[in-house]
């Protein structure tokens, strides 16, 4: 790739939409599914539910401390289009984490919606003094929908049955009794 090719290569990653880093060194995606167990009396476990557990990203990125190759190229970066330096970068990083914001991250390989920063860990050296290098770790919140259910009010239920809501409870058929049931302190 030459140097114009990069100079003007616009950045499909982002987060929150108005951070948008310099550099990815690397993205790690974990998606995990967990297989609940339960042990019976013989034999293996049995498993009964699976469910998906929030999506991760582990991103290694690098925002500029400013200065470019050429001049008419600096008006062309999102830090500079911003006027950010590093340190104000690190900053709204800190604030997305500590005011628990959701916001959606644009990766490589796909779109993650209700994020959240769950760790922050900035790298300074010598040799990055004058740059925010940092690795972001970020985490899906999975929200639960609920129903609500309308029911009559506490001083209206002196009547238990006639007063609770009408609810599908399917098909019953009747059963024999079993002999146990029908002597139930007896010993067979």
């Amino acid at each position: 790739m030459d140097i114009l090719s990069t100079l003007f290569q616009q950045s499909t990653r982002s987060l929150a939409g108005f951070i948008i880093p310099s550099v990815v060194i690397s993205e790690k995606h974990t998606d995990k599914l967990t297989i609940t167990e339960h042990p019976v009396e013989v034999g293996a476990p049995v498993a009964d539910h699976a469910y998906m557990l929030p999506a991760e990203v582990v991103m290694e990125v690098g925002f500029a401390g400013g200065g470019a190759l050429l001049d008419f190229a600096a008006d062309l970066t999102a830090t500079n289009l911003l006027s950010l330096s590093p340190k104000e970068v690190y900053q709204q990083l800190r604030n997305l984490q500590k005011n628990f914001t959701l916001f959606n991250v644009v990766t490589g390989k796909r779109i993650y919606k209700d994020m959240l920063l769950k760790g922050i860990e900035v790298n300074t050296s010598v040799d990055t003094e004058n740059v925010l290098s940092a690795t972001l770790t970020l985490r899906q919140i999975v929200f639960s929908r609920t129903k609500p259910i309308v029911v009559a009010d506490k001083a209206e239920m002196t009547e238990g049955v006639s007063t609770s809501p009408v609810i599908n409870a399917g098909t019953k058929n009747l059963k024999p009794a079993d002999k146990a049931l029908k002597n139930p302190g007896r010993i067979q």
